[in-house]
């Protein structure tokens, strides 16, 4: 059945489009008819307990994981696979431990091709966006393991895809790491024009990065709520935590989410 002009319209107004998704294994349904938007050029966060399939979503997604039925859409194409419009940061950095930083950050233009001045070019420039000047040459092992999650960071944004998956990117790294990185991901959301599409288990760290937020419901997982945050968007990163909508944000899903906590 051909979707409506409005259905076309909302693809396209959205960078990723999820609608009607089951996911099952064997016999444990993983999702269930779950439908979101992800609208193009922000941040949205998946929130919710611990197996509530938020990976899962974010792997059917990617081209990853196929869906058991359901329909995903990026710019308005369905996704029968990976896809150079997407790059997926992973949780545990998947690095190669031979390669150098400019290697690891290069290695996706090298795949597509792509001469070895003009990737080196490309890759220096994220590197130096990601703060890790002066560690071109350096081997994952030289590295902290929050240096190591902004390498796999500066690799997917020198791709250029349009859509960065990003599955709790910052769980490995200490609390003052995680805050700087928090604050880094604001600013490229404002500046590299992309899509992000973000996997947290921590609702401070949500409702501080997001435009938008969906929480999910324990397996069979379904969209729950989906929240908007606006008030302090434009604040000074310093100051938002201290914002009263973003502590009433909080409040709010905790409230909501408390319940499924064993």
């Amino acid at each position: 059945m051909k979707g409506t002009d409005k259905d076309m319209t909302s693809k396209i107004e959205n960078a990723v489009t999820v609608h009607n998704v089951f996911k099952s294994y064997g016999d444990v349904e993983a999702l269930r008819d779950l439908s979101l938007d992800f609208p193009r050029g922000q941040l949205t966060s998946l929130l919710g307990p611990s197996g509530c399939g938020k990976t899962t979503l974010l792997k059917i997604i990617a081209g990853l994981l196929p869906a058991s039925s359901g329909e995903v859409y990026v710019n308005g194409t369905p996704v029968t696979g990976p896809g150079a419009d997407r790059a997926f940061v992973f949780q545990d950095f998947a690095l190669m431990p031979w390669a150098t930083v400019l290697r690891n950050v290069a290695f996706g233009l090298e795949l597509r091709g792509v001469s070895r001045s003009e990737r080196e070019a490309i890759a220096e420039k994220y590197i130096i966006e990601v703060g890790l000047k002066g560690f071109e040459h350096s081997f994952p092992h030289e590295l902290s393991g929050g240096m190591r999650q902004r390498v796999g960071l500066a690799r997917a944004l020198s791709v250029d895809a349009e859509v960065l998956l990003m599955d709790e990117p910052f769980s490995a790294v200490d609390e003052q790491t995680r805050r700087k990185f928090q604050e880094d991901l604001l600013g490229l959301v404002q500046n590299e024009n992309k899509t992000f599409l973000f996997v947290t288990h921590s609702i401070e760290e949500a409702v501080y990065v997001s435009d938008q937020i969906a929480i999910l419901l324990p397996r069979p997982s379904r969209v729950m709520e989906v929240i908007r945050p606006s008030g302090f968007r434009d604040r000074d990163v310093n100051s938002i935590r201290r914002d009263p909508e973003y502590l009433d944000i909080v409040d709010r899903i905790w409230a909501s989410l408390k319940s499924y906590v064993e």
